[in-house]
């Protein structure tokens, strides 16, 4: 994993759009970068990266690279490509194990790049890049888009084309610095950007360059069918980064970016990047299109490093430094004299709703199987609870926080609420999305007695030919929610047992629902919400390569559900949420007026 550190904001190019413009003089000291350094060391980075302003213009770039050769670590550099353009300092730094080059091109003709930059500097940016080219560098030239450049995108795809190891990335522009400054004369509309990086994207292809064409900065939903080609931080594989200012690392993320309101059960959110802070303020959200796709709801934290925690010694977590622990993606678990990091590097949640997960609803779980997806969730995890010690300490909020394993079964404690509600109905049951066939020895022995009516309806065929097998008692009907017809005033009690999150339209479909419920009639909704698990690097490999597919539109909570159904006359009899004390399964049960 990559360390980022920011060696000054000084720089040989005067970008209209620069993130620094405002502290342009400010350059750290060769002692203050020599210690960042070795501090990458100490935290098991494999590369250290520095960056700018300009990190080439340094009379200590070579220091630097031998520095970081001579602990063993690679060296990478985020440029505007200038000083490269001289080939006996790029022979000194490919000899001290330079690996990585972050270039920025953001014209394909001297006329469009010079102008961004407002420097004579195609010439030199574009040598720098073509003799980085062929050396076996991770290389990526990266074209931030303007108002200048909008529209002149697929000339810098045919100038890279040739350039057979380049990744060429489009980034959106950041309101920030010299783009905050001019906003209105440097800041591109996003739609128009997302559609002319999506051309430029789809020219790069037809010219060959396949998967070595991406975008940055832009929502998801605005680049269908190029979602996957999406980079950032996080996908060059940067852990930390280091401000001037900073006296530590921290780790990357897009708190620099909102999710609004109209990406709340949008199928993209996870890995979407949502939309700039600043350009929010300005134009709003009405550019963005929500798509509705299946999600995942669950992802995996695995081992990163071991420590020793012996009792009555202080936590070790001090001893290395609270901050570059990321909040939610990092979690130290102890066990004995033992304390171990895990970390998530998933795409599938963003970090904020990984940090919620963790931290507020506190829903991560050890997956003691070696199944690619857990079934059994009673057998198969157990949670993780916040260590007492944490919870009094003055960095409780700002720490990644150490957990232990509760060997507590939660899942069959918190089940037996809905176990209790199901065993006191009777009269005419549909029980929507029964596939898992949990309550069977509940309703069998009501249906015996001729005291339920049961219908259960089933999406999938296979899980429905499964039921009839076990169930040889029940009704099983094999049809999506969407498609069954329904009746006014049918059924006496309706369930929806962990299928709620599976439905795409829950709203639509549950008002279908309270239609055929009679009067006094009750609904009961039941689901999981979303959580993580501590597996082995094997065992999150084999499972996220193995055969389990995403099945929730949302992994919404009692909350969100309750939302959904406010218009409707229902009258709330009992709700349990999801929480720090409880499993991952909450409940909502309604009476029909």
């Amino acid at each position: 994993m990559k360390a980022l550190i920011k060696v000054g904001y000084a720089c040989n190019d005067h970008c209209s759009f620069c993130h620094t413009f405002d502290v342009r003089h400010i350059d750290d000291s060769e002692e203050a970068i020599d210690r960042k350094i070795v501090r990458a060391a100490e935290l098991g980075h494999s590369m250290v990266v520095l960056s700018g302003g300009e990190p080439t213009m340094r009379p200590e770039l070579v220091h630097w690279a031998q520095r970081t050769a001579a602990l063993g670590l690679d060296f990478g550099l985020v440029t505007n490509g200038r000083m490269l353009s001289y080939p006996k300092l790029l022979d000194k730094l490919l000899a001290l194990r330079l690996r990585y080059v972050y270039l920025s091109l953001h014209g394909g003709t001297a006329k469009v790049h010079d102008a961004n930059v407002r420097s004579e500097a195609f010439e030199q940016t574009f040598g720098g890049l073509k003799n980085c080219s062929g050396k076996g560098l991770d290389l990526t030239a990266n074209c931030v888009v303007t108002r200048v450049n909008v529209d002149q995108l697929r000339p810098v795809v045919d100038a890279v084309q040739g350039l057979d190891d380049v990744h060429l990335n489009f980034s959106m522009t950041e309101a920030k610095g010299g783009a905050m400054h001019l906003f209105q004369q440097i800041v591109p509309n996003l739609t128009h950007a997302a559609q002319r990086v999506a051309d430029a994207v789809a020219y790069g292809r037809e010219k060959g360059m396949g998967a070595r064409v991406s975008h940055g900065g832009f929502p998801l939903c605005l680049m269908p069918g190029i979602e996957s080609a999406y980079s950032d931080l996080k996908s060059h594989k940067f852990a930390t980064m280091s401000e001037v200012w900073e006296d530590d690392f921290f780790p990357v993320d897009d708190r620099n970016k909102v999710q609004p309101d109209p990406c709340k059960g949008c199928g993209l959110a996870g890995p979407c990047p949502g939309i700039y802070t600043e350009y929010f303020k300005s134009f709003g959200a009405d550019e963005l299109r929500p798509v509705t796709a299946a999600r995942s709801n669950s992802f995996n934290y695995v081992a990163a490093r071991d420590l020793e925690w012996k009792d009555g010694t202080p936590c070790p977590i001090f001893g290395t430094g609270v901050t570059p622990y990321d909040i939610g993606r990092s979690i130290f678990v102890r066990s004995g004299d033992r304390m171990q990091l895990f970390e998530t590097r998933t795409r599938d949640f963003s970090d904020v709703e990984i940090a919620s997960i963790k931290r507020d609803a506190e829903q991560v779980y050890i997956d003691l199987s070696d199944k690619d997806a857990p079934d059994d969730f009673a057998a198969d995890l157990r949670k993780l609870t916040v260590l007492g010690e944490c919870r009094s300490c003055e960095a409780f909020e700002s720490c990644a926080r150490c957990y232990r394993v509760d060997e507590q079964d939660v899942f069959t404690r918190d089940d037996q609420a809905i176990r209790d509600l199901v065993a006191g109905l009777s009269g005419a049951i549909l029980d929507v999305g029964c596939g898992d066939g949990r309550y069977g020895d509940v309703l069998e022995p009501m249906v015996e007695k001729g005291t339920v009516r049961y219908l259960g309806v089933e999406p999938d065929q296979a899980a429905a030919d499964r039921l009839r097998k076990k169930w040889p008692w029940a009704k099983i009907d094999v049809c999506g929610i969407e498609d069954l017809a329904l009746e006014a005033n049918t059924y006496d009690h309706i369930l929806l047992l962990r299928s709620y999150n599976h439905i795409a339209d829950p709203g639509d479909v549950i008002s279908r629902l309270v239609r055929a419920l009679r009067p006094g009639g009750t609904l009961l909704l039941a689901d999981n919400e979303a959580f993580g698990l501590l597996r082995t690097v094997d065992h999150a490999e084999r499972a996220q390569a193995g055969p389990a597919r995403f099945e929730h539109f949302r992994n919404d909570g009692a909350a969100e559900a309750t939302r959904s159904v406010a218009e409707l006359p229902l009258e709330l009899l009992a709700r349990a949420d999801v929480g720090p004390d409880t499993s991952n399964q909450w409940f909502l049960h309604y009476r029909r007026n």
